[in-house]
């Protein structure tokens, strides 16, 4: 059996009673039945309610949690070897044709000069993520415990709008559920205070996982003492995903005769995030 390793320990922070919906299976009926009432509502509302206009609420600003997990991923260390990929489809049971996570490799150059890299990806679980702002029933949220980002498939109706908004390509459709589904840092793990599933896999040690607001985790020092970057900085979503030694090619923008492939590994979605 494989050791699991654990998480640097943190201070206990207040966790809210469970989401209604996490513990009724009946949640997604309710807003169905729900959105069918307010419908019927709207269509027998006179010309005259129609014509008024209520103002928009304010969307108030979630606070920074206490505890925000992040991972460091130092590709220097990374060999391709796709164990990652494989712990974390037998750890979610992730269906052949889609995953959670994967690794990206890159050729490119010209001969002799020639190069391959790996690029792992995963959810970024950022601060200011749009997958949650467009969901129209609330079913992609951050938790505010620790800042992962979730689908709470009691109330998801698998409209994928939370995947046209990723800017990362990360979120499908489970064709089992029927759900948006995505990595979700191997939340029930974490709870446990174990790291995700392809941190502990990990052959080359090339993964970190922890607290990025704990100033003495091994994340947070890694992240202070070295180079880091992380994945389209300009959507704005801040993602909590960083990288050290980071090479983003494209096919489509390789200079002129410059050889670049890159195979994705990202089952049956072509688009590259």
């Amino acid at each position: 059996m494989r050791d699991e390793r654990q998480l640097d320990p943190v201070q206990p922070v207040g966790v809210p009673a469970a989401r209604r919906d996490d513990v009724d299976p009946t949640g997604r009926r309710r807003f169905l039945k729900r959105l069918g009432g307010s419908a019927a509502m709207a269509a027998t509302a006179g010309a005259g309610v129609t014509a008024l206009r209520a103002e928009e609420p304010q969307q108030e600003v979630p606070p920074e949690p206490e505890v925000r997990y992040g991972m460091l991923i130092d590709l220097r260390r990374c060999i391709g070897c796709q164990a990652c990929s494989v712990a974390c489809k037998a750890e979610a049971d992730v269906p052949l044709g889609v995953a959670r996570s994967w690794v990206e490799y890159t050729e490119k150059g010209h001969y002799p000069n020639v190069s391959r890299s790996f690029l792992p990806r995963l959810c970024n679980h950022c601060s200011t993520p749009h997958c949650t702002r467009v969901c129209p029933t609330g079913a992609t949220y951050k938790r505010p415990q620790d800042g992962i980002v979730v689908v709470d498939q009691g109330i998801c109706i698998g409209c994928l709008y939370c995947a046209q908004a990723c800017p990362y390509t990360v979120r499908f459709l489970n064709p089992v559920t029927r759900f948006a589904d995505k990595c979700d840092f191997c939340a029930h793990r974490v709870s446990q205070g174990v790291v995700p599933s392809c941190v502990n896999t990990c052959q080359g040690r090339a993964r970190i996982f922890g607290d990025l607001n704990d100033p003495d985790s091994e994340i947070s020092k890694m992240v202070a003492t070295h180079p880091v970057t992380v994945l389209r900085r300009g959507m704005g979503t801040e993602p909590n995903v960083y990288y050290i030694d980071l090479d983003f090619a494209d096919e489509n923008l390789a200079r002129s005769g410059e050889y670049v492939r890159v195979t994705t590994h990202q089952g049956t979605r072509k688009k590259r995030g």
